[in-house]
């Protein structure tokens, strides 16, 4: 498992980026919470996720060290039970275009269209 050299909040608390092997990783904060490991977001197992809406608006409050694993990341529609290990958080930035296109396409199967928004950095 590699550890993250950096880890980064921007100002307005939307955008995290985290450093692997020299390779930094922008994720926004509406992506992370789509995103969140926690079994509100992911369920207790496959087929059981709940897909998050009206989330574009959603910011980092605080990031919190878990040990030297992970991160529990506070955002500010009260979700604090995402905890993101360094695999997640590396899984997540290295795969982040292909996770978010089919995260639109469930949106747009739900007829939720509006409930995101395009992102770019």
């Amino acid at each position: 498992m590699n550890t993250p050299s950096n880890i980064t909040l921007s100002k307005d608390k939307k955008v995290l980026t985290v450093r692997f092997d020299g390779t930094d990783y922008t994720m926004t904060s509406e992506y992370l919470r789509v995103y969140s490991p926690s079994a509100e977001v992911q369920g207790h197992g496959p087929g059981q996720e709940t897909l998050q809406l009206d989330k574009q608006d959603v910011f980092i409050q605080t990031l919190v060290p878990m040990g030297n694993y992970a991160i529990a990341i506070h955002f500010s529609d009260g979700h604090t039970t995402g905890i993101y290990s360094w695999s997640n958080l590396y899984n997540l930035g290295s795969k982040k275009d292909e996770l978010w296109l089919d995260y639109i396409n469930r949106v747009e199967n739900k007829n939720n269209s509006n409930n995101f928004h395009e992102v770019q950095i």
